[in-house]
């Protein structure tokens, strides 16, 4: 950018702060970074500014990368949940291109801070982490990288297998041995435990301290990134109402305003195949609007999530509007074989639980009585991925040492798939 051009944006940065305070939203302090797309790349590639390092991340930042030279796809946000709040802007950007994105992380940060499900997670995450890639650089250096690549790699593998709600029952720092004792679980009985990753960091037979401490804060990171994944229609619906209020309330330009009418129209345009959250999430706060007032979208900003969301707040018109029908191929054609909102609306709702994972349990840790980990799936009607079972179950047993079991439903009959070091086998029940 022109030195003009961040003359005219720090003005911006200026009124449109002022402004969004004046509208209601609550923001953390801000901090804006002008970079360079490697820079943003790679932060979005680690999902942070300071992380440690792991290949995924590597490949994570290759493809976007790769996508934004190829002119394919393009990051215009890129904003950190932490107090202060970082957002990121491309040095490439035009300063409209930069004024919209300030308004729209102003209000995810308003978001952050105020919603429900943000509450307990930590708001120095940056630091944090900071602290935690120097310290697995350190177990590299003694244990070497190849150890701990392994158990990072097999920890990742099952990282969406957390208890969110755990912060919320417990007001102090949790211990990993305050989970149900060994003794304690039955099979498939009430007191099975959801959070696999503290389980197995509790109680795993093999795992050193520095594995169970690497395991633990592969979990502590996915605590801290699950609310935005369980908020992601009404976060990025949220962000696109109010940058759309505050854009439309400056001073622009014709050529800014085409400028800008363009970039939101490419934001929320409808998807055939994928939900566009920013469509969605945007129609559904603007009926909340229409129909109860602004006031009603602060209440709902700060009690609800995806799930509550689109429960209580989808309907036909919304439907209509973002065209979220059912879709199937026949023959060359996509035809709509669904166009009620009910029907969609419970689609929808049934794919946002649990943020769209699997529900695993631990429902014995002495299966077969060789001290084996017997996990089950909670089957509502969505197969798993065998493929994604026979890669996952080694990396489950290189963290329990012992033979590992998964049940599950598959073409409607009760299956398990057991390793015990050597291959993964499948079994009827």
């Amino acid at each position: 950018m022109k030195p003009g051009d961040v003359a005219r944006l720090e003005q911006s940065i200026e009124w449109l702060e002022r402004r969004a305070r004046e509208l209601g939203l609550d923001f953390f302090d801000m901090r804006y970074e002008i970079c360079p797309p490697d820079v943003v790349y790679t932060i979005a590639g680690f999902g942070m500014p300071t992380r440690y390092s792991h290949w995924s991340f590597g490949k994570h930042y290759e493809r976007q990368k790769l996508e934004f030279d190829l002119g394919l796809s393009r990051i215009y946000e890129l904003v950190v949940n932490n107090d202060p709040c970082y957002a990121f802007l491309l040095d490439t950007n035009t300063v409209l291109q930069n004024e919209m994105i300030v308004a729209h992380v102003l209000a995810h940060s308003d978001f952050f801070k105020n919603n429900a499900r943000f509450r307990h997670t930590p708001r120095q995450m940056v630091e944090t982490m900071a602290a935690t890639a120097e310290r697995f650089r350190r177990y590299e250096e003694r244990y070497g990288m190849e150890r701990v690549e392994e158990v990072l790699d097999a920890a990742l593998s099952i990282q969406e297998h957390i208890d969110p709600s755990w912060r919320s029952r417990h007001t102090r720092e949790p211990s990993l041995h305050a989970v149900p004792s060994l003794a304690a679980l039955s099979r498939g009985g009430p007191l099975a435990e959801k959070d696999l990753l503290l389980f197995v960091a509790a109680y795993s037979p093999v795992l050193e301290d520095w594995e169970r401490d690497i395991v633990a804060t592969v979990r502590e990171e996915m605590l801290y990134f699950w609310p935005q994944l369980e908020t992601k229609i009404m976060n990025e619906g949220w962000a696109t109402y109010w940058h759309t209020r505050l854009m439309r309330e400056m001073d622009l330009s014709e050529d800014d305003a085409i400028e800008f009418a363009q970039l939101t129209a490419n934001v929320t345009q409808p998807n055939r195949f994928t939900l566009n959250p920013y469509n969605v999430g945007y129609a559904i706060w603007r009926d909340i609007e229409r129909r109860s007032g602004v006031e009603k979208m602060f209440e709902v900003r700060e009690c609800e999530s995806d799930t509550g969301f689109l429960r209580n707040y989808l309907n036909q018109d919304i439907v209509d509007e973002c065209q979220l029908y059912i879709y199937d191929r026949r023959g060359l054609e996509w035809v709509i074989v669904e166009r009620d909102y009910r029907v969609i609306r419970d689609l929808l709702v049934q794919q946002r639980t649990n943020a769209g994972f699997p529900t695993l349990r631990v429902t014995d840790a002495d299966w077969n009585r060789q001290g084996g980990l017997c996990l089950t799936h909670a089957f509502e009607g969505q197969e798993l991925d065998i493929q994604s079972i026979e890669r996952t179950l080694p990396r489950v047993h290189r963290l329990w040492g012992r033979p590992v079991v998964l049940r599950t439903v598959l073409s409607g009959r009760e299956v398990e798939f057991v390793y015990d070091g050597d291959k993964v086998e499948r079994r009827a029940m």
